[in-house]
Order: structure tokens, then sequence, then C-alpha cells
């Protein structure tokens, strides 16, 4: 597995029947209730913003993520709760605001809707250069207070929302007006204690627009349910604050995808009566490349003889260069013995190549598992890495491709080849580790471990990795093996 982060490319809260503007705030303040205990007049806010989805767009179309091994992506959108690094902020009020931290409530992500128009025109909007939310020097000019559109009215200087607020709560306003029951509603999270953070699925919306079945969205918004918008009685405002894109922390929201590139490779492991993965990889000229269309792969015996049922497997392509073909389990073959896997069919711009045949040697099943009286000795391992330098820094452009040798520790000629070996990486922020991907396998071919780091949807930052071992239910975890910088290229 690989992750992915898309970050926003612009967000505003807007604030129920004003003209305020709080685009440029590091926090969202999403509130329901009354305004004052004198006045209680009902009022809340809404969130909206919009993805800069280039990246994520460009590794589909390079094929970097696929769907062609059955492993579809999934989409998280990840904002991080200002309340949720002390749990001694719960049910405390915020004495600036006069708002009682909220609990127990609901938001929902809804799709901002096309106008109300015959054709339907996806709404445009700005997200404007506000920071307060409220004039606090408004008798000398409070520079960080802005009723500039976006706001609950406009969307630019010269258009407007369809409906005010973007959609109306209450379900009852005639004419041409979006109405709640209308809205796209993409997901929906409660939360119970009001620090938890904020983890919408948005994998079939995602998705919808990577393959281009949906198109004309304009961004999405995030609410409370209207049962809270417009609860009654109440004589002061509750609120949940998020980190926008202008936070200056660590804590910048975004769009988490998951997927699936996992290398297995069973060449140099191949065992009888179990299923094994083979791969084919393509470069030109170090880099990886894409056929026209998948291979087909033969696999003949030790006899020469193509065996009939496995004449024609059909692959997948797990990566941007890699084909992945998945072998029945072999049964009756005396071990071990040399096998042919040919790979068919391979076409690069268009012109056809000659097919290729690789070689691989079926082990015996006992080979792959351990039977026995006695228990493994537990074991210390080092590690060797390339592709990254301990303590380097590295540009937001680079991807790199990160080696990784496992030997038994105090010794320099015993690499391991047997194993499952996962990474993790982080940052530090005093004695919290604040996690930026979490355990991931690493690929495995027949002459080493890797996985692939893209600094371009990190933030700048120090960086750790850390590497864990499974080797026959022993997990062992080796701590800050990597450490290294991500910053700016100006």
């Amino acid at each position: 597995m690989s992750i992915n982060n898309s970050y926003f490319s612009r967000n505003n809260t807007i604030l129920s029947n004003v003209y305020t503007n709080t685009g440029r705030s590091p926090i969202t303040q999403l509130y329901f209730g009354s305004t004052t205990s004198q006045n209680p007049t009902v009022a809340y806010s809404r969130f909206i913003f919009d993805l800069d989805l280039t990246l994520l767009q460009q590794k589909y179309s390079n094929g970097t993520i696929t769907s062609g091994c059955n492993s579809t992506a999934t989409h998280t959108l990840m904002m991080r709760n200002t309340g949720s690094f002390d749990i001694g902020l719960l049910n405390t009020l915020i004495p600036s605001e006069n708002r009682q931290r909220a609990t127990s409530f609901d938001l929902v992500l809804f799709r901002i809707p096309k106008t109300t128009t015959e054709n339907g025109i996806p709404q445009l909007w700005d997200e404007g250069v506000g920071y307060d939310y409220t004039d606090l020097m408004s008798n000398v000019g409070d520079k960080n207070f802005s009723q500039r559109p976006s706001n609950w009215y406009q969307t630019t200087t010269l258009s407007g929302w369809s409906t005010n607020g973007i959609y109306d709560n209450t379900n009852s306003q005639s004419g041409n007006v979006i109405h709640y029951s209308a809205l796209t509603i993409i997901d929906e999270q409660h939360f119970e204690f009001g620090n938890e953070d904020i983890s919408f699925d948005m994998t079939n919306e995602i998705n919808s627009i990577l393959n281009g079945s949906l198109t004309g969205v304009t961004g999405w918004g995030i609410a409370y349910k209207p049962q809270l918008e417009l609860i009654t009685g109440l004589t002061q405002a509750y609120t949940v604050g998020f980190f926008t894109r202008h936070t200056q922390t660590f804590y910048e929201p975004y769009l988490l995808t998951d997927y699936n590139d996992l290398i297995s490779d069973d060449r140099d492991l191949f065992a009888l009566n179990k299923v094994n993965k083979l791969y084919l990889y393509v470069y030109d000229d170090g880099n990886p490349i894409n056929l026209d269309s998948n291979p087909t792969v033969a696999i003949t015996n030790n006899n020469g003889d193509v065996i009939p049922s496995l004449s024609a497997l059909t692959t997948c392509r797990r990566t941007k260069g890699v084909y992945e073909v998945t072998v029945p389990a072999l049964l009756g073959y005396k071990t071990p013995c040399t096998f042919t896997d040919t790979w068919k069919g391979l076409y690069l711009n268009g012109v056809q190549i000659p097919n290729i045949e690789n070689e691989f040697v079926i082990r015996p099943f006992s080979s792959s598992i351990s039977i026995g009286t006695s228990t493994n000795e537990p074991s210390v391992y080092g590690f060797d890495y390339y592709g990254i330098k301990q303590d380097e820094k590295i540009l937001n452009t680079d991807i790199r491709k990160v080696g990784v040798i496992i030997k038994k520790e105090y010794t320099s000629n015993q690499p391991l080849n047997k194993i499952k070996a996962y990474y993790r990486v982080y940052v530090r922020e005093g004695q919290t580790e604040v996690q930026v991907q979490d355990w991931t396998q690493v690929n495995k071919t027949p002459n080493e471990y890797y996985f692939i780091f893209d600094t371009r949807d990190k933030i700048p930052n120090e960086y750790y990795i850390d590497l864990k071992l499974d080797i026959n239910g022993e997990v062992t975890t080796y701590k800050r093996q990597i450490k290294f910088q991500i910053v700016n290229k100006k």
C-alpha cells in the first residue's frame, strides 16, 4: 500500500446572514446556537473547500495508481481538530468567543451544488482575504476583517450563490431555491466528545471525478445537520474548530488516498502446492514505462511443454511499468525443478516486442513453512539503505526509490530475503510522533526490498522512518532508522 496526499486549493467559512469572509483564517469555527444571551438569534456557520487533484490525476494517468489488479483506491478527507491535543479542553468555554465547546453532534459533508437554472451551471467561488470573524478595530479599520467574497451571499464580486448560504436548511423556501433535501451528501460523521478529527469517506466521489463520470464540481462543504443549525432556545453558541489550509502548523487538511501497489515477487521463493505471483518489470533508460496493453503468460514445465491450463494466464498492471500474474498452485511435480514463464503480446508505442522468457525454480512446499519440535531463536537484524541519505535535505519535487538491505546484525554478507518488512513515516513534535504514513509493507523483488517515497505531496518538515520485521510471527520494530528533511524549492 502507498499513499498520496491532495491538499486544499481554497477554503472559507461562511457565517449565516452576514457578509463576513474568513477565507484566510488558520482555523475554521463551526458553530450553532445563539449569538448572544440577550438577543438569542439562531446563528451557524458552514465550511467550504476545494481540492487540488492535479498530482492525483497525474498518478492515475501515468499508471502509478491503477485498479487493474482489483485494488481500488480509497479517498478519505482528513482534518485535525484543534481540541484534539488536550483532553482537558473538553466541555470548556472559549472566553474570547463566549462559545461552549460542542459535544454530541453530527457533521455532514456535501457537494457544492450547481445553480438552480435549467442547465445547472457550476458555482465558482473565491476564497477571499478575511481572517477575523468580527471587526475588532472598527473605529480605525481592521486589516484582518473583510467582507469581500466569498461569504454567505456572494461567490465572487459579480455573482452570488443561487441560494443564500448555498442551500436552505428548512426545505421550505419557495421559488428557485436549493433545499437541503436536494443536496448530494457524501458522508456523515458523529462526534461524541467534540475533539475527534474529521475523517470523511470520499472514495466514490473522487473516483467518479477521476474516471470522468462526475464533472463540474467546484468544491464541497461541511456543516451541522439542519436539526442542529435550527435548534432554538439556546443562550450561547456551541463550536468545534479544525485547522484550515492556512494553518502554520503541520496539521494542514488533506485528502488521503490509499492505493495498493505492493509487489511481492515469488520468483526466488516459488513453492509447490501454493498460489504464487510473478512479475514483469518494464523500463526505458531506467525509468518505468507502461506497455500498450497487458500481456499474457504461458507456463512451461521442466520438459519444455506448455501446461495446457496455464497457456494464456491473464495479467494486470500493479503500478507503473510492473505487470503481475497469479500462478495457480502447481501440484505433483518433483522438486526442485525449473519452469519457464513466457510473457507474450508485448507492445510498446504500437511496436511489438519479442516474447520474454524467464525461469523460476519450484521448491517443496515445506521450504516455505517451519514444522518441528523446536522454536526459532529470536534474531537481531541490521540495515543498509540507498535512495535517501541519513540527515539529507530533499527537495519537495523528488521521487525517491528507497532500497532496504536486511541482514543479520554484525555481519556484512548475510542479506535475508524470506521475511516481511514494513516501514512507517512520521514527524516529531516534542515527544509526540505525528503519523504521516502507517505501517506499509515493503516491496519485494528477486533482487531487492524497496519502497517509493514521493516528496511532492509531503509538507516540508523533518521526517523519520521506522522499520518493522515479521519473521515467523516474531515482530520487531526498529526506531528512527532514517531521518531526513523535506525542503521547499524556491
